[in-house]
């Protein structure tokens, strides 16, 4: 037995006593190793089972993944509508990958009517707490005016923001709004998006500071 493989099992084995013992961290955990086929034999069915007692229980990360399995029809039906439930219990926890994959959803009227306001809603949401990809897709629903108002400074803004961050079709993006706006337009875009960036550091120094007044949590 490899190494790599002796510690998937023994990760699976922990996980499973947490599980055993009521923790959702640990129930999370058994159902994502069953999804992988980490540790244990992969079957879908077990991870859907796992899933859904953490999310049932509030676990965001269980009830994101179980939105991903019923999108894509793994150890359950096919069943989008069910997909957009679990998402949006996720987004309204703070997931930002779930706020996207909910704007997504509402954005191309998969699981629900299609619902261009609602899917700028949940970019907005998970562009202000900084995912580059609701940044990105942000500034295109404002470069066409879907949901938002049509406008090249917001649209060029939000881009940019992704691009600080590294993400690249942000960088493709850029290039396409340049060519649609006015030198003065571009330049303002750029310092609300420095101004943007300035104060979410900000934010994030003083929350680090914050962090490090209060003792961390302990699991019971």
């Amino acid at each position: 037995m490899n190494l790599s493989r002796l510690v998937a099992l023994i990760r699976f084995g922990w996980y499973r006593m947490m599980a055993q013992l009521g923790h959702d961290t640990g129930r999370f955990n058994v159902g994502y190793m069953y999804a992988r086929g980490q540790g244990v034999r992969q079957d879908d069915a077990e991870a859907i089972r796992w899933y859904r007692m953490a999310a049932e229980n509030g676990d965001l990360n269980a009830q994101g993944n179980l939105a991903l399995m019923y999108v894509h029809g793994r150890g359950v039906d096919k069943d989008e509508a069910q997909a957009m439930h679990w998402y949006r219990l996720a987004a309204e926890q703070g997931s930002t990958s779930a706020q996207c994959n909910l704007a997504y959803l509402y954005l191309h009227g998969i699981g629900a009517d299609q619902d261009e306001v609602r899917a700028a809603h949940w970019y907005r949401v998970a562009a202000d707490l900084e995912n580059p990809s609701a940044q990105s897709n942000l500034g295109v629903l404002h470069a066409n005016g879907r949901g938002v108002s049509q406008d090249m400074v917001q649209a060029y803004m939000w881009t940019q923001l992704a691009a600080f961050q590294g993400y690249a079709q942000a960088e493709e993006n850029l290039k396409q709004y340049a060519a649609e706006m006015t030198p003065e337009q571009v330049d303002r875009a750029l310092r609300l998006a420095r101004d943007w960036d300035a104060e979410a550091s900000s934010a994030q120094a003083r929350s680090m500071v914050a962090d490090r007044m209060v003792e961390p949590a302990r699991e019971a």
